[in-house]
């Protein structure tokens, strides 16, 4: 599994965030306030999902601890941020070089394509891990569940 590379410019989003760790995983809950209520939102670009984590400047992947926090967000991409539904809030993805994956299969099997990922292909590729966003787009190839289900995994990196 070899990745495309795209620099991406940036982009305003709309959405839900939530806290969670990999032990305390609450993408279940996120999703579900969010997809009820995601056609409140203006201006949306495509009709594209973006799952994306925010890890903080102490969250190692080297050192790996599933207890670890981050914030999962789940948004669309907007052309302005007028108007921003309540409960929801704004995130601008800055622009920058990502190594791009697809995942195939049901989205509970993405461990494996996470674990290649870091596992494999990082440590040996030239490059490192940028400290921006990393996202999940669910595009029209998504089916959640089903094992036909392709999303492409948007890892940011630079080189080494």
């Amino acid at each position: 599994m070899q990745p495309r590379f795209e620099t991406l410019s940036p982009k305003k989003l709309v959405g839900k965030r939530l806290t969670m760790s990999l032990v305390n995983n609450k993408t279940g809950q996120l999703w579900g306030s969010f997809m009820p209520v995601r056609g409140t939102i203006a201006n949306p670009v495509t009709t594209d999902l973006f799952s994306m984590q925010v890890y903080g400047p102490d969250y190692s992947f080297h050192d790996f601890n599933p207890h670890a926090e981050f914030e999962k967000w789940a948004v669309v991409e907007v052309t302005d941020f007028n108007p921003v539904p309540d409960g929801m809030e704004t995130f601008t993805l800055t622009g920058g070089l990502y190594a791009v994956f697809i995942h195939k299969g049901p989205a509970s099997e993405g461990e494996r394509t996470f674990r290649y990922i870091f596992g494999e292909w990082l440590p040996s590729s030239g490059y490192q891990l940028d400290n921006r966003p990393h996202f999940e787009l669910l595009g029209e190839k998504y089916k959640n569940a089903h094992p036909d289900s392709e999303e492409e995994v948007w890892i940011p990196v630079r080189p080494a």
